[in-house]
């Protein structure tokens, strides 16, 4: 329930999970320790987390008649918190207001308004961001935009650098971020609702990695790695073609000091030992690359010789750019 510019329910019974998440065990157990009864409700295509979790769950591919029909058959709505949690749901106004009555809440796992949208962790990744931090908002129609109602900040470790690294950082937090948050709902607090500052938008569009991973080797270094480990496990990997196929890299690092590189050397392998490749850039650094894999799968590391070289068309390499984040007030909006 929203007055007075505060979210509160007033006689808090019940929770509703509508999505997945690595972590909604520990959620639901949170839930029973606090006493509060729950349901979980998902898509089809999520359902497999949560059957890996051992979870009792609802299939729901819309929020249909038989959805509220469900809720209410156990539930009194005002007495009930939804919390859409990784949720390929829209949510209409009209819904929001009449049929959950505010109570509608959405995790996010990035600052915002600068990391609103689906594909946080990758974008995050490519632009150097180290802070973390783990999200309560309002739902309202457009997307990631509402009220924030609670949220806290940290500093990744140092060796977090890849999407499972976040992932995985992000499943603690929230366990964290969520028993406060709860315990405070339980003492009938009045959280006070802060408005995202609309100007500060960005929204991050979902990335393809068939489209949109392709590397271009006119990078300089230290963005060149971190565009490769933005589309690392679990995702296919960042790609480029090597002798007219193409390949997908993972397990690259970055070192220092190559002697006799040139910018017009990028993307040339010019040594290599039995397990890994070195593939020069357009600066001083060069990539130590473990994993060349095939559309199989497979690691061809063993087959590749010094003088090969990577390469990414230019069309490509346009084509993959189209996708980028929209600025400002009008940002969330497509």
């Amino acid at each position: 329930m929203i007055k007075s510019n505060t979210f509160f329910i007033k006689n808090f019974k019940n929770v509703v999970f509508i999505g997945e998440h690595g972590s909604l065990k520990e959620l639901v157990k949170i839930n029973q320790s606090l006493n509060l009864n729950t349901k979980i409700v998902t898509s089809k295509d999520q359902s497999l987390s949560l059957k890996k979790q051992n979870l009792e769950f609802k299939i729901f591919d819309t929020l249909n008649e038989k959805f509220k029909k469900f809720i209410k058959k156990d539930f009194n709505i005002d007495e009930t918190l939804f919390l859409s949690i990784r949720s390929r749901w829209i949510f209409k106004k009209n819904d929001i207001k009449k049929f959950f009555k505010n109570n509608l809440i959405n995790y996010h796992p990035s600052r915002l308004p600068i990391y609103s949208g689906a594909a946080d962790v990758s974008w995050r990744i490519m632009s150097g961001d180290r802070i973390d931090c783990q999200v309560f908002h309002l739902i309202d129609q457009n997307i990631d935009s509402g009220a924030v109602l609670m949220y806290k900040e940290s500093i990744l470790p140092e060796d977090y650098i890849k999407p499972f690294h976040l992932i995985d950082y992000s499943n603690k937090k929230i366990i964290e971020l969520y028993k406060e948050f709860l315990i405070d709902l339980k003492k009938k607090k009045h959280l006070n609702l802060q408005k995202q500052n609309v100007y500060l938008s960005k929204y991050h569009p979902r990335l393809y990695t068939k489209i949109n991973g392709w590397i271009d080797w006119n990078f300089e270094s230290e963005k060149l790695i971190r565009f490769i480990n933005a589309f690392e496990t679990p995702y296919e990997g960042a790609s480029t073609t090597l002798k007219g196929k193409r390949v997908y890299l993972k397990d690259v690092q970055i070192h220092g000091g190559e002697i006799g590189s040139h910018p017009y050397m990028s993307g040339l392998i010019t040594r290599k030992k039995k397990d890994w490749i070195v593939v020069s850039t357009v600066d001083e650094n060069f990539l130590i690359v473990k994993q060349v894999l095939n559309e199989k799968n497979s690691n061809i590391i063993k087959t590749i010789k010094v003088g090969d070289r990577f390469i990414t068309s230019n069309l490509k390499i346009f084509n993959s750019k189209k996708t980028r984040p929209k600025i400002g007030p009008r940002g969330l909006t497509k």
